[in-house]
């Protein structure tokens, strides 16, 4: 969408509208190739905008949303292999959001996605080990699976650090368990499961680090509330 240069120039914090007046009027900026002039406009999507010869580059607005992903979709942007991916329940939010994190294709729940890149690597940083919640239901030896989980120290050599485990609910062969981890090693809590030769029949990411799913409907999403980023953005 085309707007006038000042504001472009101020969005892209390239310097403030009054002092974008004396940029153009010194011919420091340039539309295509061709010196700018006052008043004009441009659209930073399809014109090659510069200052002193260099590509301005408009700073999108920070977008915080959570999604409640459902099975059959994959953490990524697009697929080679034409899979339903977040990205299309996404679309509408009207920015280029990216996946902090993954959730696989089976499992489901709390899945946080922002253009923030600071923030992706805060919460993506093993220093800061940030705590995820998942609710796990399975099938198989239930009595006493719930201690062999919290026991397990690594998964084929690798180490990991010690899981939280509540039992929620427990019949004879299924169990629905609360299990906190703060790592995220690739299909941790399926690996640990088939640990304890245990078949994960549902598995919810209901919490991660301050942010709460709550009663957000399965497949949509919303924006993060300024306490909701606040929280998120502090250890």
């Amino acid at each position: 969408m085309e707007e006038r240069l000042q504001k472009l120039l101020s969005a892209a914090g390239v310097c403030s509208r009054r002092a974008s007046e004396s940029y153009i009027n010194a011919g420091r900026v340039t539309i295509n190739g061709v010196p700018a002039v006052l008043g004009q406009k441009a659209d930073p999507e399809k014109d090659d905008i510069r200052v002193d010869g260099k590509p301005i580059v408009e700073r999108a607005r920070p977008v915080y949303i959570m999604l409640n992903k459902p099975r059959g979709y994959v953490t990524t942007l697009s697929d080679e292999q034409g899979r339903p991916t977040v990205a299309e329940l996404v679309a509408d939010v009207g920015e280029r959001v990216y996946p902090v994190g993954r959730l696989d294709l089976d499992s489901e729940g709390l899945l946080l996605l922002t253009n923030d890149g600071a923030l992706t690597q805060h919460l993506l940083h093993p220093s800061h080990e940030v705590s995820k919640l998942y609710h796990v239901t399975v099938a198989g030896p239930v009595a006493g699976a719930a201690k062999k989980l919290a026991a397990i120290r690594d998964l084929r050599g690798e180490p990991i650090r010690p899981a939280q485990v509540r039992v929620l609910w427990e019949g004879e062969k299924t169990a629905e368990y609360a299990i906190v981890i703060h790592e995220g090693k690739n299909r941790q809590i399926r690996r640990m499961c088939a640990r304890c030769d245990l078949k994960v029949k549902r598995l919810r990411r209901m919490k991660e680090h301050t942010l709460e799913l709550g009663d957000l409907a399965l497949g949509t999403w919303r924006h993060l509330t300024d306490a909701e980023v606040a929280a998120l953005k502090h250890p």
